[in-house]
């Protein structure tokens, strides 16, 4: 198994169960939509990065995971703050960050392996039930951990590409080739699910 995210240490959050870190995790994103406070959002931001920098992983390597982020996270600040007003739209950051922190430093502290095993479980009740397989969903969650750095890596050898082009400052040249290698591979991932239904 490919860990693109986990980075192996011995930290107090490295050693807690995966399946308590999970449910802690949804239970803290459900809890952040609760909250309204920017500053009670400030406090869980601040918590979130607390633990990711408990991990032990350098900034430069947590800013090349979040640095993609930056201009989503500029575009829904910019719509939030011209239609709902500038406090909201802080509230709105504040949120979206905690949760992707929470997320990021869940995901540098616990295997992959582990968290789909945990996820795996999880589902068998749903599969006794004939609603879900829960060995797909398992895979298909392996497959799209396993191919978000693929899409990194894509994006950014796009955009060299384009640059080298003149079409650095174009977003359309960047966006469309992005998109249809995602879609291929996306095909490609659901082609490798239906090859392993029995």
């Amino acid at each position: 198994m490919i860990e693109p995210l986990y980075v192996a240490g011995h930290t107090p959050l490295h050693r807690v169960p995966a399946w308590l870190k999970l449910l802690a995790l949804m239970a803290a994103g459900a809890g952040l939509f609760l909250l309204h406070d920017p500053s009670l959002l400030a406090l869980a931001f601040a918590v979130a990065a607390l633990l990711v920098w408990s991990t032990g992983v350098a900034a430069g390597a947590v800013w090349r995971q979040l640095r993609g982020l930056f201009w989503v996270l500029l575009a829904v600040g910019l719509f939030t703050g011209w239609f709902q007003g500038w406090i909201e739209a802080l509230a709105v950051l504040l949120r979206i960050g905690a949760m992707v922190g929470l997320a990021l430093a869940v995901t540098l502290a616990t295997r992959t392996s582990d968290l789909i095993d945990v996820c795996e479980r999880a589902l068998m009740p749903f599969e006794r039930l004939g609603l879900v397989d829960a060995g797909k969903v398992a895979l298909a969650l392996a497959l799209a951990l396993r191919f978000v750095p693929e899409i990194w890596r894509n994006f950014q050898e796009i955009r060299e590409a384009q640059a080298a082009r003149g079409l650095g400052a174009n977003p359309i040249a960047l966006i469309v080739p992005l998109i249809v290698l995602t879609l291929k591979r996306a095909q490609e991932v659901a082609e490798a699910i239906d090859a392993r239904s029995p």
